[in-house]
C-alpha cells in the first residue's frame, strides 16, 4: 500500500513551511518542495482550510504554518488528503458487510487495529522531529 503523491508532496510542503519558520511565496515553496506550482496551491489551499497552514494576501503575502510544527503531525497533514486512515472500506461506519451478519468478523477487528497502530504512529511523528 502506498500513500498518495498528493499525500507525499503535502508532508513535504508542511516540511518546507517548518524548516522555513517564515512566510513564504507558493513558488519558493513549491521549488523548495519539488512540487509543481500548480500543485503546491492546490495542496496550500486544502492545508489552508485544514487551519493547518495560513495565507496571506499582497506584496508580502504567502504561506505559513498556522501552528508551531511540534503541534502538527504527520497523521493531521495526511489526513487532510487522503481522510481518516483505513486499511479496509468494513472499517467505515456507512459499510454493510455481506459477509457476516451477526457480528463483527475477525478480518474487520484486525483493519481496525492495524489502522489504529497507523495512525497512532502517524499522530507521533510532529514535524518538529525532522527538523534539523
Amino acid at each position: 500500500m502506498h500513500l498518495t503523491l498528493e499525500s507525499d508532496y503535502a508532508v513535504r510542503i508542511v516540511y518546507v513551511l517548518a524548516c522555513s519558520r517564515a512566510r513564504m511565496d507558493a513558488k519558493a515553496i513549491s521549488e523548495v518542495a519539488g512540487v509543481t506550482l500548480r500543485f503546491s496551491l492546490k495542496i496550500l489551499r486544502k492545508l489552508v482550510e485544514a487551519g493547518i497552514a495560513k495565507s496571506f494576501k499582497g506584496t508580502h503575502g504567502g504561506y505559513e504554518l498556522a501552528r508551531d510544527p511540534s503541534e502538527i503531525s504527520v497523521y493531521d497533514v495526511i489526513s487532510v488528503i487522503e481522510g481518516p486512515i483505513h486499511f479496509s472500506r468494513c472499517i467505515d461506519s456507512e459499510f454493510i458487510c455481506t459477509r457476516v451478519k451477526e457480528k463483527p468478523c475477525e478480518f474487520r477487528r484486525g483493519f481496525e487495529e492495524v489502522s489504529g497502530l497507523v495512525r497512532e504512529k502517524f499522530s507521533a511523528m510532529t514535524f518538529d522531529k525532522f527538523i534539523g
